[in-house]
Parts: structure tokens; C-alpha cells; sequence
């Protein structure tokens, strides 16, 4: 009975949210950790994963291996600049990145990172709803008794979902604080 965008714009918050999450590092090396950074390559920035072939060889180490060793060089200068907390080392073919092993000091700062992340997908989720509160409100075709159930369906989705936030954050902060 409600719109069906309703429910896809809730998706779309909750996917965020894990894409998000991803970003941060639980100790273990993952190909999302250098999501994000861009290479100036032949004067154009360019997403790293266009430029090399991420692997895992091993928990604690990222393998990039560039299509052109000529970029080598700009992918690492990329990686220190992006200020991950990882130095990397070229060897000549590949750059390797070592994870560290979190502090737990760092592990607290991702979960309260993580947790921030988690309440800005809820706000999303309370705008959502607010929204389409107001279009069912504006919708004169509607009445009384079809307005108060459309209003309390919208309001189970955002349970729903904000039960699905609460579930992802808590996996988040188990991966984050296990040693």
C-alpha cells in the first residue's frame, strides 16, 4: 500500500552504511581499505582499482600489483598520502602493505567511528520517513483510517531497519574489539 521507493531509499541507507563500515580496518587487510584513493596518473587522478589488481596474499598484507610498473611510484606516493596509517613498500613489481595490529586505543576510535557512521544511517533512515510521512499526509485521495495505517506501515520499515543498523554496527564493534 505505501511506495515502494520508501522502502528502496531505506536500502540505499543501510548499503551505504556497510560500504562505509567496510573503510574501516579491523586489523585485517582488505582490498576496501584503499577504496577511495585516486593516483595522479598522467596528470588525471585515477581510483587505484583501475590502475592495479588488489589481492590478500595473506591476513595481514595487501598486494597491489600495477598493469603498468610505470605508476608504481604515484600509487605509493597516493597511499602515503592518504595517510591509511600503512607504509607501503615497493619492491619493484608490486607495492605490499603490512597491516599493523590495532591498538586498543585505535580499536576504541573505529567503534566510536563506526558508531557515528551507524547513527548518521538512522538519521537517514527518521528523514526518509519523515518524508514520506508528509506525502501521505499531502495526498487528499487518502482517508483517515488509510493515512493512520499507510503512517504506522512507514513506521514499522524504519524499526526494521534500524534493527538491521543496530545488527551490522554490533558485528562491526565485535570484528573491531576481537584480537
Amino acid at each position: 500500500m505505501i511506495d515502494s521507493n520508501i522502502e528502496l531509499k531505506m536500502m540505499h541507507a543501510l548499503e551505504t552504511m556497510d560500504t562505509r563500515l567496510t573503510s574501516i580496518r579491523a586489523g585485517r587487510a582488505n582490498p576496501a581499505m584503499v577504496n577511495g584513493i585516486m593516483v595522479e596518473y598522467y596528470g588525471t587522478p585515477t581510483p587505484i582499482q583501475s590502475l592495479a589488481n588488489i589481492t590478500v596474499p595473506e591476513a595481514k598484507t595487501l598486494m597491489i600489483k600495477p598493469f603498468d610498473r610505470g605508476c608504481l611510484k604515484d600509487i605509493v606516493k597516493a597511499i602515503q598520502e592518504a595517510n591509511l596509517g600503512i607504509n607501503p613498500m615497493d619492491n619493484g613489481e608490486t607495492v605490499i602493505l603490512n597491516v599493523p595490529q590495532l591498538t586498543e586505543e585505535r580499536r576504541k576510535e573505529y567503534v566510536k567511528q563506526a558508531k557515528q557512521i551507524a547513527e548518521e544511517t538512522k538519521v537517514a533512515l527518521r528523514k526518509v520517513r519523515q518524508e514520506a510521512n508528509e506525502d501521505i499526509k499531502a495526498d487528499e485521495t487518502v482517508t483517515e483510517d488509510m493515512e493512520k495505517r499507510m503512517l504506522e506501515e512507514v513506521q514499522k520499515l524504519v524499526n526494521d531497519y534500524s534493527k538491521k543498523v543496530e545488527e551490522k554496527l554490533k558485528e562491526k564493534e565485535e570484528e573491531l574489539m576481537t584480537v
